[in-house]
């Protein structure tokens, strides 16, 4: 396993959101931030990639033994080919990209009747796009963004059935597919070809729960597990530490509706999330960050670096363990 640096999580100290205030980060400062904290690549923005020298950050990761991998965003076949062109050229592992369609929090409700016309559009499109990439070339990798479950994740990567496609594990949002973490990091761990590091708090609510972002070992999630997991599975993935959304995101598990589109569930699943939750969760506190509570543009961005800081020094113990 390697570990590097994706942008989300640092919007407004990488200067990618609007707000920000500051120059945006260019693809080689990415990498050069990546190594100053002592990783072994990054996740880039593809249109961080397009507005900067995409060849001089790979002529700067070849040089220093880094990996790249994508961020990039949609279902559009053309767009997604165009991505995974881009990923070739630099000689990039992966293309992460999300669909959508559910609200963040796992929120179907909208989709009433129309998810699995959904579904079907997803996987056409991703199989135009699968049947036209280089078999030498970069992945391409869905990632589980509050949106697919566990279910739908592996039904995309068996009905493909292809090597350079996969999944982008987001190790916070089995949460919002009302999944127990560690169940849904053993049930795709086969077909990961990326994992974003990220964390939450849990807050419950008279509805179900908030996810609050937090540095990595603040939280909920089982980092140990998830590494011995990988170690076990898929030694080769790369693991990216990203700090959640400054919104929190609203899991409304205990509205009988929350559960319109989704696939059917045992009661082992259900209990084995509830306990983990009630295990889990603080009943108390202000849930809210910066961003939530108004800050500046300068406070927020001290914050992200803060909580960044703090993540990557509970990272630091785990690498010594599992890095290659």
């Amino acid at each position: 396993m390697r570990f590097g640096l994706t942008a989300n999580g640092t919007v407004y100290a990488m200067g990618i959101a609007p707000a920000a205030g500051r120059p945006r980060i260019t693809a080689k400062e990415l990498l050069q931030s990546a190594e100053a904290y002592g990783l072994q690549g990054g996740e880039i923005p593809l249109d961080v990639l397009k507005h900067s020298d995409a060849d001089e950050a790979a002529d700067y990761a070849r040089e220093r033994g880094l990996f790249i991998n994508v961020g990039a965003g949609g279902f559009e076949p053309a767009a997604l080919k165009e991505a995974l062109q881009v990923a070739d050229r630099i000689g990039a592992l992966t293309v992460r990209t999300v669909v959508g369609g559910a609200r963040f929090g796992g929120d179907r409700r909208h989709m009433a009747g129309d998810w699995k016309r959904f579904l079907q559009s997803i996987l056409h499109s991703f199989q135009e796009v699968m049947e036209s990439a280089n078999p030498a070339g970069a992945n391409l990798a869905v990632e589980n963004h509050q949106d697919l479950a566990s279910e739908e994740l592996l039904w995309l990567c068996e009905t493909i059935g292809s090597e350079k496609f996969g999944i982008t594990l987001d190790t916070g949002n089995p949460l919002a597919t009302a999944e127990e973490p560690t169940d849904f990091f053993r049930r795709v761990a086969p077909c990961v070809k990326n994992v974003h590091l990220k964390e939450y708090a849990i807050y419950t609510s008279e509805e179900g729960y908030r996810l609050v972002r937090k540095p990595l070992g603040q939280g909920v999630i089982d980092f140990p597990e998830l590494l011995r997991i990988f170690q076990a599975a898929n030694p080769q993935v790369t693991m990216s530490i990203e700090h959640g959304a400054l919104e929190a995101r609203h899991v409304r598990v205990l509205m009988e509706d929350f559960w319109t589109e989704y696939p059917q569930r045992t009661a082992l699943q259900l209990t084995r999330l509830l306990r983990f939750v009630e295990d889990h969760a603080r009943m108390k506190g202000d849930w809210r960050t910066p961003f939530e509570k108004g800050a500046s543009a300068e406070e927020i961005a001290a914050y992200e670096l803060e909580e960044l800081d703090a993540g990557l020094a509970y990272l630091s113990n785990l690498r010594k363990r599992y890095s290659e």
